[in-house]
């Protein structure tokens, strides 16, 4: 299996790039996330792949982070999600929106997605949810900027929750208005804070 490619971009399509490594020219397809955030051409870029074999094809399918790999291989372990569909989805969805709708129950979200309707949103929600935690969306944003509107009265555990919304591209007003409405109690922490605001922003 071919965990990574490492080497000069060479060239940039709307759904693939080609990589050189060791003298060959590598071929993979990427979200189009990923083509956003990509190096300009001539310079380095590692991007971890997942190598495909099907009767549909051989491909190969690239990341720039490990966890974004992850969510590829969790979605193509859903009945009926093929690495096509897959892509078709984390191109329509960032990683942490898709964590986010799976974790909140929102099919709808999901359904933006080219080729996937209600009942493959359903069993993705359905299959993926004991697998995608709310932490994994709040890793990292410790350094990220404290919003200041309607925070007060929510506690520290609601300004966790809070800045997570926010980090997820939510105003701070949405944010606090989704935590208020989630009854903080003793022992609650800010995941399950976070879990019981995302249900509330789902039916908006």
């Amino acid at each position: 299996m071919i965990a990574y490619i490492r080497g000069p971009l060479e060239e940039k399509r709307p759904d693939s790039v080609v990589v050189e490594a060791g003298g060959v020219g590598y071929r993979i397809s990427v979200p189009t996330s990923v083509l956003s955030e990509l190096p300009p051409l001539g310079e380095e870029v590692k991007l971890h792949t997942y190598f495909s074999v099907s009767d549909a094809g051989i491909g190969l399918y690239g990341f720039l982070s490990w966890a974004d790999l992850e969510m590829f291989g969790q979605l193509i372990g859903v009945n009926g999600v093929g690495p096509k569909s897959a892509m078709g989805i984390l191109s329509a969805l960032r990683p942490d929106e898709l964590r986010m709708a799976v974790i909140a129950g929102d099919a709808k979200t999901i359904s933006r997605a080219p080729g996937i309707g209600n009942k493959t949103a359903q069993r993705i929600i359905l299959d993926l949810k004991d697998k995608v935690k709310a932490e994994d969306i709040l890793y990292g944003i410790a350094d990220a900027p404290e919003p200041k509107e309607g925070l007060l009265g929510i506690g520290e555990t609601g300004k966790e929750a809070v800045e997570a919304l926010t980090s997820l591209g939510y105003s701070a007003g949405e944010a606090a208005n989704a935590v208020r409405k989630v009854e903080i109690t003793d022992g609650m922490t800010a995941e399950d804070v976070l879990k019981g605001a995302l249900r509330h922003l789902a039916f908006l």
